[in-house]
């Protein structure tokens, strides 16, 4: 940062006539005030500066967000992409289970079918055997 233009010899003279400081009191507190502002005040550049390189910075987050936004869109659709499949996969599989237990009612009814059918023929023989 710059320095402050601090006229401390004019300073130094208005303490000595205005408020009676001495010439020792009045020139060291001239140069304690410039020695203390000197480092501590900013300037029109400095500020701009400032503001540049804040600006940069936004910039830099803005980009580094949008590439992310797009890395995360990306991912999303692969992950939606991976979900129609094996949703796919787990309907084909429900399907075929249907289709086995389809199979094993029918067979089993089937076969109930048949071992009525046997007690009633072996019933009808016996009851017309008395």
């Amino acid at each position: 940062m710059t320095t402050l233009a601090f006229d401390t010899l004019k300073f130094a003279q208005t303490l000595r006539d205005k408020a009676k400081f001495t010439q020792e009191q009045s020139e060291g507190l001239a140069i304690a005030i410039a020695d203390a502002t000197s480092d501590q005040i900013a300037t029109k550049a400095n500020i701009a500066q400032l503001d540049g390189d804040l600006r940069s910075d936004l910039q830099r987050v803005d980009t580094s967000v949008q590439r992310l936004d797009f890395s995360m869109k990306a991912e999303m659709t692969a992950m939606k992409a991976d979900m129609r499949a094996t949703e796919s996969r787990l309907e084909a599989k429900i399907e075929s289970l249907r289709s086995d237990v389809l199979k094993w009612i029918v067979g089993s009814i089937g076969f109930q079918t048949l071992v009525i059918l046997g007690a009633v023929v072996t019933l009808a023989k016996i009851v017309g055997h008395n």
